[in-house]
C-alpha cells in the first residue's frame, strides 16, 4: 500500500474511533455501522480522486458531492430524484429530519432513541468530520490541524455523555489521532528515501545527548510527533472539562434542565418550572388551548404535562424513563383499587397553533388518548411525548380519563406503600436544611396517619401558615430556596408545591411535583379556555389503594380537592373553601360528540370532534420556503461547482474548432493557432503537459511519441503542425482546410491510447482549465500595478515555460 493510501486508511480509522465517543448517547448503536459504511465510501472516493489525480479542491468537492448523495440515499430515498439525486422534495425532507432531530435532542434523555432525525445528525456529523479530516490530512497532507474536527467531535460527545467510562472514549479518540500523526510521519519520512531510515547504532554510542547519525535524524521527527501528540491530548482533556454543564432532554434527562422555555412564553418540556413564572407574569393571558369535558366537576379538571419526581438539592426534575408506543388502551393507574369510586369522563382538547409543547397536556389518570401525529408513551408518569419533532401546536385530540373519587376514610386507611416506590419517592438530598423536616414534624404533630399529615401540610400552606401568593419571588427550586420560602412565606405555586412535596418525603409519604394547567375559565358556549396565566404546579402524594393523589397547597389558585375537606361528601364542588373563580364554573359542559351519537360509539371515539365549536384546525406551515430554496441552491452549487472546469473546456473546444469568421490572412492565422491550441490542450488533458519552447514540428513528434498515437492520429497532428508553421513563418501562408477534423482525430487517438480512467479525468477535470486561473492572474497583475493591490498568491502564478 502506498504512503498516501496508508494515510487515508489512518484518517478513516481516526474518524471512526473518535465517533465511537458518541455511542453512549443513543440506543441502539446500530447507527455506527451505517456511518462506518458511508464513511468508507466517502473516503474511497477521495482515494480514487487522488489516484486519477484530480486537483485538490476538486477532490474535496467530489467527496462533498458524494456525501450529499449518500445522505440522500440513506435518509430521503423516496423523495429523491431517481432514488439518488437530492431534488427539492428530498432537500425538504432532510431539513425536516434535521429540525426533528434538534427537537429530539432537547427532549430525550441519554441514551436517546435512534430516531430518524437523531440518526441523520449522527451519521451526517460523522461524514462531515470524516470529510474535513480526509481533506486536511490526506489531500493537503497536513495531519496536525486534522485533529481539530476530531477534537470537536469528541468534545461534543464528552459534554453530553454521562458515566464513568468517558476515559475509554477519550483514550480511543486520542489513539486515533496519534495513529493519524504516525501515518503522516511515516509518509513524510518515506519521501526522503533511506537517509531517514536510520542505521544501526554503533556499539558504545551514547543514547543521550545529540546524535548526528542517521538514527538520530530518524528519531527527531518521532520526538516531534510525540510532542504534538502530548499537546493534542492535553487540549482534548482540558476543553471538555471546561465545557459548561448541560442538562435537560438529551442533555441530561427528559423534563428537567436549565434551558430557557420555548414556544413564545409557553411552558417548555425541558424546564417547565423556570418558564412557568414567565407565563404567570405575562401582561396578556394568551389562550393556549380550549376544551370540552363531560366531567361533573370541571373545577377539578387539571391538565397535567409531566411529573417531576427527582429532587437532587438543586432542582426538581423528571427521571430518565423509557418511552414506548402509545397503546390503544393505557394501562391501569398504579395503586388504584376497585373499591374506590371512579367515573369515566370524556374530553376534547384543541391546542393553539402558537402553543408548541413536546408533552401533551392530559387529565390524570388518562385511560385512552386519540391524537394524530407521532407520540410516545411514558408509563411511569403516564404522559405522552412528541416523537420526531411532534408538538402540540394546533393539535386536536380526545381523551378518556378517570375521575377518581376517594373518601377521606379510604385515604386514611391506605395500605402499605410498595418498598421500591417508597424508596424512590421519599428520597431527599443531604443538602436539605433541617428546618424542613423540623417544620413538617411540628405541623403534623398529632396526625394519626399519612393522610392526616398530608391534609395538615396542605392547610398550613393554603390557610393557616400566613403565606402570601407572589409571582415576583425568585423561582429557585433548590434546598436554599425552600428554606428561604419557609422564612419569608412569599412565593407562587412552584414554591408551595415543591416545599410541600419535600416535607411529605421527610415524613415518609411518597411525593412528586406535577406541572400543567388549572381548569381555566368557562366560556358562554360551554367550552373552557386555558391561558398562559393558568400554568400551575401542584404536589402529588401516593396512597396505596388510591394511587397518585392531587393536593392543592397554593392559596387563591386552583381548587382544593373535596377529599381533603372536613366532612365534605365526595364529588361536592360547591364548597365555600373553593376559590371564587372555580365556584362559579358551570356544573357540566356539553360533551364534544353529537347528542344523537349512540353511547357505544361515543365510548369508542367514533363520533368525531365536529360538535366542538371554537376548535381550530391544526396548522403545519412546514419548512419555510426561504430555507428550502437556500438549501436547494447550496445543493445545486455543490453539484455544479465540480463540473465548471468541464463546462469551460467544452465551451473553449467549440469556440476554437467552430471559428469561421473572416477571410483575411490574419483571420486564417488566428483559426489555425486556435486549432493548435486545442490540440496541445487536449494532449495536456490526457497527461502530456505543453512545452512551448519546442517548435510545432518537434511538438507534434513529442505528442505522437508520448501519446502513442496511431497512424491516422499521427498524420492529423503533423498536418496541424505544418499548418501552424505555414501560418507563422511563410511569406504568403496557404489556407488550410480540415484542421477541425484533424483536431478531433487527435483527441480520439489520445483517448484510445490513454484508457478509460484517463479519458474520464480529461473530461471531468481537464488540466488545461488552469488557463482560467492564469487569465485571472493576469488581470490581477494589471490591477495590482494600477491600484497597488497586495501581490497574488503563489499558486496562481503561471509556470515560465508555459507562456502563451
Amino acid at each position: 500500500m502506498s504512503g498516501r493510501g496508508r494515510l487515508a486508511l489512518a484518517a478513516f480509522a481516526a474518524t471512526l474511533m473518535a465517533s465511537c465517543s458518541m455511542l453512549p448517547l443513543v440506543d441502539p448503536v446500530s447507527w455506527i455501522v451505517q456511518g462506518a459504511f458511508l464513511l468508507a465510501v466517502q473516503c474511497g472516493v477521495g482515494v480514487l480522486g487522488r489516484r486519477v489525480p484530480l486537483p485538490r479542491l476538486l477532490t474535496a468537492a467530489a467527496q462533498a458531492l458524494v456525501m450529499v448523495v449518500l445522505l440522500t440515499v440513506a435518509f430521503a430515498r423516496e423523495q429523491a430524484v431517481a432514488g439518488v439525486l437530492p431534488g427539492p422534495q428530498a432537500v425538504r425532507h432532510l431539513v425536516d429530519l434535521l429540525t426533528a432531530g434538534g427537537d429530539d435532542v432537547g427532549q430525550y434523555a441519554i441514551p436517546a432513541p435512534a430516531t430518524p432525525g437523531i440518526r441523520l445528525m449522527l451519521v451526517g456529523g460523522v461524514l462531515l468530520v470524516g470529510l474535513l479530516v480526509d481533506t486536511l490530512a490526506v489531500t493537503f497532507r497536513s495531519a496536525a490541524p486534522a485533529g481539530l474536527p476530531l477534537l470537536a467531535l469528541y468534545s461534543v460527545a464528552a459534554g453530553l455523555a454521562e458515566g464513568s467510562a468517558g476515559w475509554l472514549w477519550f483514550l480511543l479518540a486520542a489513539s486515533g489521532y496519534l495513529l493519524l500523526l504516525l501515518a503522516e510521519g511515516r509518509d513524510r519520512l518515506s519521501q526522503w528515501g533511506r537517509v531517514f531510515a536510520g542505521a544501526a547504532r554503533p556499539r558504545g554510542a551514547s543514547s543521550a545527548g545529540l546524535d548526528t547519525t542517521g538514527g538520530g535524524q530518524a528519531l527527531a521527527p518521532v520526538r516531534t510527533g510525540r510532542r504534538i501528540g502530548a499537546v493534542a491530548l492535553g487540549v482534548a482533556l482540558v476543553v471538555p472539562a471546561a465545557l459548561p454543564g448541560l442538562d435537560g432532554g438529551l442533555l441530561g434527562g427528559a423534563g428537567g434542565g436549565g434551558g430557557k422555555g420555548r414556544g413564545g412564553g409557553t411552558i417548555s418540556a425541558v424546564n417547565p418550572l423556570v418558564s412557568l413564572q414567565d407565563n404567570l407574569n405575562q401582561p396578556e393571558n394568551r389562550q393556549v388551548m380550549t376544551y370540552r369535558t363531560s366531567a361533573s366537576s370541571p373545577g377539578d379538571f387539571y391538565l397535567r404535562i409531566l411529573a417531576l419526581d427527582q429532587f437532587n438539592g438543586n432542582e426538581w426534575r423528571a427521571s430518565t424513563r423509557r418511552l414506548q408506543d402509545v397503546p390503544k388502551q393505557l394501562p391501569a393507574p398504579p395503586g388504584l383499587s376497585s373499591s374506590v369510586a371512579v367515573t369515566e369522563i370524556r374530553s376534547t382538547v384543541s391546542a393553539s397553533a402558537s402553543y408548541k409543547q413536546t408533552y401533551l397536556p392530559l387529565p390524570y389518570p388518562a385511560s385512552e388518548v386519540r391524537v394524530g401525529g407521532r407520540w410516545r408513551f411514558e408509563p411511569e408518569g403516564r404522559t405522552l411525548v412528541g416523537d420526531d419533532g411532534e408538538t402540540t401546536g394546533g393539535a386536536q385530540y380526545t381523551v378518556t380519563s378517570l375521575d377518581v373519587q376517594p373518601t377521606s376514610d379510604q385515604l386514611a386507611r391506605a395500605g402499605a406503600v410498595p418498598p421500591e416506590l417508597m424508596r424512590e419517592y421519599t428520597q431527599v438530598p443531604d443538602s436539605l436544611p433541617t428546618v424542613v423536616a423540623r417544620t413538617a414534624d411540628e405541623i403534623t404533630k398529632g396526625a394519626a396517619n399519612s393522610y392526616e399529615r398530608a391534609v395538615k401540610l396542605q392547610d398550613y400552606f393554603s390557610t393557616g401558615g400566613g403565606f402570601t401568593y407572589d409571582t415576583s419571588v425568585d423561582s429557585g427550586t433548590g434546598s436554599a430556596a425552600i428554606a428561604r420560602f419557609l422564612k419569608d412565606k412569599r412565593g407562587f405555586c412552584v414554591h408551595f408545591s415543591f416545599t410541600m412535596a419535600a416535607m411529605a418525603r421527610t415524613l415518609g409519604i411518597p411525593a412528586r411535583v406535577a406541572v400543567g394547567f388549572t381548569p381555566g375559565s368557562a366560556q358562554p358556549d360551554g367550552s373552557y379556555s386555558v391561558g398562559l396565566r393558568d400554568a400551575h404546579a401542584w404536589p402529588e402524594l401516593y396512597f396505596e389503594g388510591i394511587g397518585w393523589t392531587r393536593f392543592e397547597p397554593t392559596p387563591t389558585r386552583g381548587s382544593v380537592p373535596s377529599y381533603t375537606l372536613p366532612d365534605a361528601p365526595t364529588g361536592d364542588t360547591a364548597d365555600p373553601a373553593r376559590p371564587e373563580a372555580d365556584a362559579s364554573a358551570p356544573v357540566a359542559a356539553t360533551p364534544s360528540a353529537s347528542e344523537s351519537c349512540p353511547a357505544q360509539m361515543r365510548r369508542q371515539g367514533e363520533c368525531g370532534q365536529s360538535a366542538a365549536p371554537g376548535v381550530a384546525a391544526p396548522t403545519d406551515p412546514g419548512t419555510p420556503t426561504g430555507t428550502v430554496l437556500g438549501v436547494a441552491a447550496a445543493v445545486v452549487l455543490v453539484l455544479v461547482l465540480p463540473l465548471l472546469p468541464m463546462f469551460w473546456r467544452l465551451r473553449a473546444r467549440a469556440r476554437r474548432l467552430g471559428s469561421s469568421g473572416g477571410r483575411a490572412p490574419a483571420d486564417a492565422t488566428a483559426r489555425t493557432l486556435a486549432v493548435w491550441r486545442e490540440v496541445t490542450d487536449t494532449a495536456w488533458d490526457h497527461g502530456i503537459p505543453p512545452d512551448e519552447a519546442l517548435t510545432p514540428r518537434r511538438t507534434a513528434e513529442r505528442l505522437v511519441l508520448l501519446g502513442r498515437l496511431d497512424t491516422e492520429a499521427a498524420d492529423a497532428v503533423h498536418r496541424v503542425a505544418g499548418a501552424v508553421e505555414q501560418a507563422l513563418y511563410a511569406r504568403e501562408p496557404r489556407p488550410a482546410s480540415g484542421l477541425a477534423e484533424d483536431a478531433r482525430a487527435v483527441r480520439a487517438g489520445l483517448g484510445l491510447s490513454a484508457g478509460r480512467p484517463a479519458r474520464l479525468r480529461a473530461l471531468l477535470a481537464p488540466r488545461s482549465s488552469v488557463r482560467v486561473a492564469w487569465a485571472l492572474s493576469k488581470r490581477r497583475t494589471a490591477l495590482t500595478a494600477r491600484f497597488r493591490l497586495p501581490p497574488r498568491p503563489t499558486w496562481t502564478r503561471r509556470p515560465t515555460r508555459q507562456e502563451n
